[in-house]
């Protein structure tokens, strides 16, 4: 927040490369959006710019039990708990993760945005940064309305909840976006995300699969091991195979090499109650204040309560593992 400065700053500034002002051009256009169209919070969020000098805002640590899929929570004040410990070092994040890597699966993964809930809007708000701005322009838009999102709700000690919502709402906000773009970002868009959801759909199997190891009550747990084993060679095999298609195309293969429970685990964050939202949505008919007042209605429930809730509105979900 220190290294922003106002957007207008960087367009007025003959040293801005022209790429980058685009991008900024194009980042203003989303933000007008975010609010008319998706009923986004107008404040002072993403209307400054800081180019961090380095690759992520900050390096998140996920660590889940060898033989589960649920993460390892940690709390915090005014945050509540969460299932990462988040570091703006790397190298701090991955000194954390060694000293856990003896009983647990763990990883550490680079995040390009984050939010700060509106809590420093007073502070000029959560700044566009370089470690996303170049993003193709669909999955730009896609990014700032997730984080957006978690300025409208925002339910202590619930990840899976935050998160599922606030990819819902990139997802509908991004379609929207996407219908009025040109032709070649919406290509662009296409060709990215057809990656992604294959991604995700093989990933899926693979955390399916362990999850039916890990519940199998049949089985002692060196016989889970080696299953997990099986399972973990068989989703790196078949990866490299989807690859195939993908013309040279890497972006996975960081979180391939230390796939584990624990990336597992946090890829589940992101998805799990994604239909629920989607059917409350239509239920509220798709009508973004009164989605929103549903959601904080969920919210404010207990945790038990809200999960009855959410599993009601899309019964094919399956609850993350408590074990």
């Amino acid at each position: 927040m220190h290294a922003a400065r106002p957007v207008q700053d960087w367009l007025d500034d003959p040293a801005t490369p022209p790429v980058l002002q685009q991008k900024l051009v194009l980042a203003q256009r989303m933000r007008r959006f975010a609010v008319t169209e998706l009923g986004l919070p107008d404040n002072a969020s993403y209307r400054r710019y800081a180019d961090l000098q380095r690759r992520a805002a900050v390096y998140n640590v996920v660590a889940a039990p060898e033989l589960s899929l649920k993460l390892h929570n940690w709390c915090f004040p005014v945050a509540g708990c969460v299932g990462y410990r988040g570091y703006f070092d790397e190298a701090e994040a991955k000194a954390f993760a060694a000293a856990l890597s003896s009983n647990m699966d763990v990883a550490v993964y680079p995040v390009p945005a984050y939010s700060t809930l509106g809590w420093m809007n007073w502070a000029g708000g959560d700044p566009l940064l370089n470690t996303f701005i170049g993003y193709p322009e669909g999955e730009l838009a896609r990014l700032l309305f997730h984080e957006l999102a978690h300025q409208v709700v925002y339910a202590s000690g619930d990840t899976v909840f935050n998160e599922s919502f606030a990819t819902a709402v990139e997802r509908i906000g991004g379609a929207r976006w996407l219908a009025q773009a040109d032709e070649p970002a919406r290509q662009a868009y296409a060709e990215f995300d057809g990656r992604r959801q294959a991604f995700r759909a093989h990933a899926l199997a693979t955390r399916q699969r362990l999850q039916a190891v890990y519940d199998d009550v049949s089985l002692d747990d060196d016989t889970k091991r080696q299953r997990k084993a099986a399972a973990m060679d068989d989703f790196r095999r078949r990866y490299q195979e989807l690859k195939q298609g993908w013309g040279g195309y890497k972006g996975y293969d960081a979180w391939v090499a230390q796939a584990s429970n624990a990336t597992f685990g946090a890829q589940a964050a992101y998805d799990q109650w994604v239909p629920a939202f989607d059917v409350l949505f239509e239920r509220e008919g798709r009508d973004f204040a009164r989605f929103y007042d549903a959601v904080r209605a969920l919210a404010a429930m207990g945790a038990d309560d809200r999960q009855a809730a959410l599993q009601a509105l899309a019964p094919a979900a399956s609850p993350l593992p408590t074990h």
